[in-house]
């Protein structure tokens, strides 16, 4: 049976009358051009007959309930669907997309295997502690994914190598790169870019060099407030929902200044911070810090430098975790390593003695020569990667090892930095 509604005032907030329920519905998407008498409107609800023997869903519903629906179709019928929706009752945002950082103790570090899709990262630290390394390896991730990713690379401080790059494993000729002239034109070729929906992945690097219009314009010297502060805020509050629906990881790589603390120098001296205003701590689900704790030598050569990520800010698990993992000069990531020490550590990987290891039923001399097996044989490697996974995400958490545990005795050895002061020192070792 239909509900039959009668049309009691013919304004701009007319009121319908059901006959049958006696339920006031206001009319909101009638339009007509003149009403001499009262009509008749059939109702878009139906009702089932009362001699069926079943109450309708409406007739079980509260008022409340029944309003809060109303309003929903409303919603829906003004915005369009997926403009509001209940959160537990949608699959799709059970479980974020992620794009791989290319390091495997980073991923697991960030409880989602990952950078998730459609946010915000901050990157950032020292000079040559890796940012731009770690960014190019998220773009090589993105690259592998399925049907091939598309990705951009805004290099604000025209200083990309596309040598390293390359070495990396990214492919270059699908690689988007921009060198703006200016902040503006910067950040409004980056909005096109998400806006487009075809682009997995976006890194500026750096906001520091992002130079408003305003400042290239004026002379050396010249007093400028908060300009890319101003700029980075008003370019986040449009960009925050492009992102969300194109599914695009936006990465800042950003550079840390010294503030130093005024009325004495407050307690503890200089503190670090990022550029560009406040802004970007707040719109980023992740931020990383990123530094060096080491250099990596091979006999008496440096080959690399150990780093270690801390992970400042993560909305989608628990935050300030830490990963530690090797940077090979001209290749990046070194992931034999990381699945050596990982190995060591849950004791896939056994120290027989000395400078002695067992994995796979074979004996190796040093750490070198399991990180080349590794290397060689990407099958077995991917078979430690598997292992490692599982017991990572089912045992509790562990007391960490002793130091002399964790190190071998192999040519191979990380050597500490050399700090001109306590304060580094405290720097790089409280990071």
């Amino acid at each position: 049976m239909n509900h039959f509604l009668v049309l009691l005032t013919v304004t701009c907030t007319a009121v319908l009358h059901c006959m049958i329920c006696s339920n006031y519905v206001p009319l909101v998407l009638l339009h007509t051009e003149s009403f001499t008498d009262l009509s008749l409107i059939v109702c878009l609800a139906k009702k089932k007959s009362k001699s069926s023997g079943t109450d309708s869903g409406e007739e079980n519903m509260s008022k409340k309930d029944l309003a809060l629906h109303q309003a929903i179709d409303q919603i829906t019928t003004s915005f369009g669907k997926g403009a509001i929706m209940w959160l537990g009752r949608s699959e799709g945002h059970r479980e974020v997309p992620v794009v791989s950082t290319g390091s495997f103790s980073l991923d697991l570090a960030l409880g989602i295997g990952g950078l998730p899709k459609g946010r915000v990262v901050e990157v950032y630290g020292p000079e040559a502690s890796g940012k731009t390394t770690l960014a190019l390896h998220v773009i090589a991730e993105a690259q592998k994914l399925s049907g091939g990713g598309y990705c951009a690379f805004v290099d604000a401080e025209h200083a990309l190598d596309p040598t390293l790059a390359e070495s990396i494993g990214v492919d270059t000729s699908n690689l988007l790169l921009s060198q703006p002239d200016s902040a503006e034109q910067a950040l409004s070729l980056v909005d096109t870019l998400i806006r487009s929906g075809s682009v997995d992945v976006v890194v500026v690097d750096s906001v520091a060099a992002l130079v408003p219009k305003t400042e290239l314009d004026g002379e050396m010297g010249d007093a400028h407030v908060a300009l890319q502060a101003r700029l980075m805020s008003q370019a986040l509050r449009k960009l925050s929902h492009s992102l969300s629906l194109s599914q695009t990881v936006l990465v800042f790589i950003n550079q840390i200044r010294s503030k130093v603390q005024t009325f004495g120098g407050g307690f503890g001296g200089p503190q670090e911070v990022t550029s560009g205003g406040n802004a970007l701590k707040f719109y980023a689900s992740v931020r990383l810090n990123i530094r060096r704790i080491g250099m990596v030598k091979k006999g008496e050569e440096i080959i690399g430098s150990q780093v270690t990520v801390k992970i400042v800010k993560n909305k989608h698990a628990p935050p300030f975790r830490t990963a530690q993992f090797e940077l090979e000069f001209g290749k990046g990531i070194c992931r034999s390593s990381e699945l050596f020490d990982l190995g060591v550590k849950h004791k896939l990987v056994k120290k027989t003695g000395g400078a002695y290891y067992s994995f796979n039923e074979q004996q190796f001399h040093g750490k070198d020569a399991v990180k080349a097996f590794l290397t060689k044989n990407e099958s077995v490697a991917k078979e430690l990667e598997m292992e490692l996974r599982r017991l990572i995400q089912t045992e509790p958490p562990r007391k960490p090892e002793a130091e002399d545990d964790l190190l071998d005795d192999s040519p191979e050895e990380i050597v500490r930095p050399e700090t001109s002061s306590e304060e580094d020192l405290a720097a790089i070792i409280g990071a």
